[in-house]
């Protein structure tokens, strides 16, 4: 349980970007668009590789701060 941290800010704040990019890499699989337009929308049409390394580096981060 080293890097899942449920009740720490920052692992959240590091998991919700690599939820969202796992959503919209898997679009072809559950074909909700508009979820996925809402959540380019939201973040300026970044890809989805670069919020799932995002949100991947921030919770290896948070799992190396003691």
């Amino acid at each position: 349980m080293k890097y899942v941290k449920t009740k720490s800010l920052t692992w959240w704040a590091s998991f919700v970007p690599l939820f969202l990019g796992l959503l919209v890499a898997s679009l072809p699989l559950h074909g909700w668009q508009q979820g996925v337009d809402t959540i380019n929308g939201l973040t300026g049409g970044v890809s989805a590789s670069v919020m799932i390394n995002a949100g991947l580096f921030g919770i290896g981060l948070r799992g190396a701060v003691k």
